[in-house]
């Protein structure tokens, strides 16, 4: 097997602990990890530290990490603050986002548009990240920024699932036009209400997801 680096190897612990394959409180032995991915344990730690930064797994010191699933209640409470979040930022950005910041999040916007014409979600994923970190910065207040970009990054393994449900990525690329078209316009609570909206619905679509993948671990 090829080396990995450490986000790869996050993306593959994510997807294994979001699928139920590593359940909760499971000890990751950093030895057996590091021979299944190939690489040594410097990359591994560095993808376990990022991990922990999600909340996806606990670091216990001398022990070592653990996985911890959230429950859903909690992933629908971190969903509803997102929302609002993102809401906040897109009433800031329709008044502060600059002809530069525009042009950056359309070619986000466009990139999204290619991973959907491939049917690529983890492509979508990560332009999409993009697109929603632009925004961010567009707000012009650092503070929000930071404080939605720790969120987002909590979540980011749960709204990389939720892209797998059908219909869900040709649904986000219509929610990012009525975005775009706000914030062009300069129309504060049309962008808010999109973002919000947009970002609700991603947990709605969680919520299905998630339900089916216990149905089968049930089964």
């Amino acid at each position: 097997m090829a080396s990995r680096s450490a986000d790869e190897i996050r993306e593959s612990l994510e997807e294994r602990i979001v699928e139920g394959e590593l359940g909760d409180g499971t000890r990751l032995d950093e030895v057996q990890l590091a021979d299944h991915y190939g690489v040594s344990r410097t990359p591994l730690r560095e993808a376990l530290r990022m991990l922990a930064g999600s909340s996806l797994i606990e670091l216990v010191p001398r022990r070592g990490a653990f996985v911890r699933h959230p429950g859903v209640v909690e992933l629908v409470e971190m969903f509803e603050v997102m929302a609002e979040l993102e809401g906040l930022c897109g009433r800031l950005a329709a008044r502060r986002i600059s002809a530069g910041e525009l042009v950056e999040l359309s070619m986000a916007a466009r990139t999204c548009g290619e991973a959907v014409r491939h049917e690529d979600p983890d492509a979508y994923y990560h332009a999409n990240e993009a697109f929603h970190q632009a925004i961010y910065h567009a707000a012009g207040n650092r503070f929000l920024e930071a404080e939605a970009q720790r969120l987002q990054k909590r979540l980011r393994p749960f709204r990389r699932m939720q892209l797998r449900a059908r219909g869900r990525m040709d649904q986000s690329m219509r929610e990012h036009g009525t975005i775009l078209e706000a914030l062009r316009g300069g129309d504060g609570e049309a962008a808010a209400s999109a973002l919000r909206s947009h970002v609700a619905v991603q947990g709605e679509k969680f919520h299905l997801l998630y339900t089916a993948l216990e149905a089968s671990k049930e089964a």
